[in-house]
């Protein structure tokens, strides 16, 4: 499974709702019918889901006693642990995420001296242009590649939707290679072959992974992208490592599973429907 996020806000569902909080508080909204909004578009939220969501409520000085006693429970019957263990996660990070439960429950049963302050909303460019080609190196040495579906000049939040593809090849991949190359579908840990397609927020990027990526180029994106449209199912995230750690894992994978079944990258450049292609 690689290497587990054992913080509260270490993964990518509970960094996306704690995300997606905050841009609704900046913008003015109040926590309470933030967090109504939340909860009535993720009827099944997972532990991560309701963990931050709780830790943005309690910053925002808005948490309410059965938001807390959902987390208290969950932490006190040790289901997420039960959880950890099912996903096959070492005893060692079991162990390193029990105390940091036992931490954030203690934290959340205090009292914050006063609300987190509102930042003001700041329009933000996105890094990539669409259809920018990148080259990364992969754990075993070779180069993988992802490519820029879509840069985001409407919302302010200047996303990229990258999706990352099945490329793996000891020489640096060429435009040629990644407008013939396959998407990756993901069937590694929580993943049901799905599509590795995710929105990323610019924050953070040059500070912290810019050097991990080569722009080697671009090619054409016919389709038209929209972070809150239904074109395609996206998740969100600031953490650009991963475009590149699903690959590896998939491969890590593959060993003992066999080869996923991908599909051409064509199905999401081109203007055709995905589904009218062979």
């Amino acid at each position: 499974m690689g290497t587990w996020g054992t913080a509260i806000k270490s993964n990518d569902t509970s960094a996306d709702i704690y995300a997606d909080f905050f841009d609704l508080y900046n913008d003015g909204k109040e926590p309470n019918k933030i967090k109504n909004k939340l909860i009535s578009e993720n009827p099944n939220g997972t532990n991560d889901f309701w963990f931050a969501l709780a830790l943005a409520l309690w910053e925002t000085k808005s948490l309410s006693n059965d938001i807390l006693e959902k987390i208290r429970g969950i932490i006190e019957s040790e289901s997420d642990l039960k959880l950890w263990k099912e996903l096959d996660a070492s005893e060692s990070d079991i162990k390193k995420r029990k105390i940091v439960l036992d931490k954030f429950l203690v934290k959340l049963e205090s009292e914050k001296a006063k609300p987190k302050a509102r930042k003001r909303i700041v329009k933000k460019e996105p890094i990539f242009k669409k259809g920018t080609c990148l080259t990364f190196r992969l754990e075993n040495g070779n180069y993988g590649g992802g490519i820029v579906l879509e840069s985001d000049l409407e919302t302010g939040f200047g996303y990229n939707l990258i999706v990352t593809t099945r490329i793996n090849q000891a020489e640096k991949p060429t435009i040629l290679d990644f407008k013939k190359c396959n998407v990756l579908v993901a069937s590694f840990g929580h993943w049901k072959n799905e599509p590795k397609v995710t929105w990323y927020l610019p924050k953070q990027f040059k500070k912290e992974f810019s050097e991990l990526f080569e722009n080697v180029g671009e090619i054409p994106v016919e389709v038209k992208y929209t972070p809150n449209g239904s074109e395609i199912h996206a998740s969100f995230s600031a953490g650009w490592q991963n475009i590149i750690e699903p690959m590896d894992k998939q491969l890590e994978h593959e060993k003992m599973n066999g080869i996923t079944k991908s599909f051409s990258i064509n199905k999401l450049i081109k203007k055709k429907k995905w589904w009218q292609f062979g």
